[in-house]
């Protein structure tokens, strides 16, 4: 298995990033564009892996198509080949993948007259699609578990012939990502209500020609909130950016300003993150992440950087992500000599005693184990295992590292 060790001797953070568009953005636009051709130019869209899936897999010939790794692609395309007539494919993807339940999702598109049969275990892909004619109507779907199946249903819902609504029961979970979906089909002039908890989506069968140009991924950003965070001095810039972001994950501004002594300023559209020697005084901070979960980790590794108690809590969903989040975080930690305890839908750090060694951390096929973990080799060097994982949503993560300062070796166990 392929490592990556990884340190800088630059603890004054200064340089100029490019991320590129938001992922989430860009496969919520790319099924759009595909249900209405000709109609949405979109530009700065992500290079992620996740994406590049999503995009194949909209214009393949192919019955049996695997998206890999990609969780977006498997909800967004159950969806979106259910209303697909008289085409009949495979949808799978990666071992975990085929852990990963989707019941609830094929369960409510069922209702509405979708034809998806499962291929092997019940409740997961892969998933046998023929595609039909759905009519629409009233629908309920439990809204604790993933906000992707709703999202999924809310972007082919307007070419249902009764248009669609949706009852969203138990507690909302990731709820900026269907405010995302419910923003962006109101941007392309789909005629969509949104209520407490009752969302409305009429029939649109035209819409005028739009450009669209995708913000760069708050997600992505994160890491050098935490990096920042975690060094001594910064003057950071990074874009494309804005002050009204449809990404919940922006909150990152508030919750490290906050906490964690970063500062930012909006300029032309970009972020300057800033930040001078100043000791953190926070010994104990409570976070509810229930409506951004995917910044856990970065949240979680800046803490065990600065020895700062933390719990953190709305992080029932990390458990169906690329790997049980919860539980991987508290056995890296474990290996640094923090200590954690976790719950169904919590973590909390309460015991420091780094381990004054490089250590290796195992991603777990998940890129956000990978990136988030890294911000930790600011204060001594840090090796990740598989770290090429990044390549799902952030490819050119180490590219723009080294950009910054920081230097590595790519070696084999």
């Amino acid at each position: 298995m392929d490592y990556l060790k990884l340190q800088t001797n630059n603890f004054f953070l200064k340089g100029k990033i490019n991320i590129t568009g938001s992922k989430s953005e860009s496969n919520r636009l790319l099924i759009l564009k595909a249900l209405y051709p000709n109609i949405i130019n979109i530009k700065n869209i992500s290079n992620s892996d996740d994406t590049y899936f999503l995009k194949k897999a909209l214009f393949t010939t192919k019955k049996v198509i695997n998206i890999n790794h990609s969780g977006t692609a498997m909800r967004f395309l159950t969806a979106f080949f259910s209303i697909k007539k008289n085409k009949e494919i495979i949808l799978t993807g990666s071992y975990r993948m085929q852990e990963r339940p989707i019941s609830i999702l094929v369960e409510t598109l069922k209702k509405l007259g979708g034809k998806i049969f499962y291929e092997k275990k019940k409740g997961y892909p892969p998933l046998r699609i023929i595609g039909s004619n759905l009519l629409g109507g009233t629908i309920s779907i439990d809204a604790n578990l993933s906000s992707q199946y709703i999202s999924a249903i809310m972007l082919i819902a307007s070419q249902f012939k009764n248009g669609l609504k949706i009852f969203l029961s138990k507690k909302i979970t990731s709820l900026s990502y269907i405010k995302m979906t419910f923003n962006i089909l109101k941007k392309i002039g789909i005629n969509v209500y949104w209520k407490k908890n009752l969302i409305l989506i009429k029939k649109k069968k035209i819409l005028k020609k739009k450009k669209i140009l995708i913000e760069s991924d708050w997600s992505s950003a994160s890491y050098y909130y935490s990096l920042v965070a975690l060094c001594k001095k910064a003057n950071l810039n990074l874009k494309f950016f804005t002050k009204k972001s449809i990404q919940g994950d922006k909150v990152i501004t508030n919750i490290y300003n906050s906490f964690f002594n970063v500062k930012t300023f909006f300029q032309k559209k970009k972020l300057i993150l800033k930040k001078k020697i100043i000791k953190i005084k926070k010994k104990y901070i409570f976070i509810d992440l229930n409506s951004t979960p995917d910044i856990a980790q970065t949240i979680v590794v800046t803490c065990a950087g600065l020895k700062i108690k933390c719990f953190l809590t709305g992080l029932e969903t990390l458990k169906i992500k690329e790997t049980d989040r919860l539980k991987a975080l508290k056995i890296e930690l474990f290996k640094l000599g923090i200590k954690s305890i976790k719950t169904n839908n919590s973590l909390l750090l309460n015991n420091f005693n780094f381990k004054k060694k490089n250590m290796y951390i195992y991603t777990y096929d998940d890129h956000r184990m990978a990136m988030s973990f890294s911000t930790l080799s600011i204060i001594y060097p840090i090796s990740i295992l598989d770290p090429y994982v990044v390549s799902k949503s952030y490819p050119n993560f180490w590219i723009d590292l080294k950009k910054l300062g920081f230097f590595f070796k790519t070696k084999q166990l």
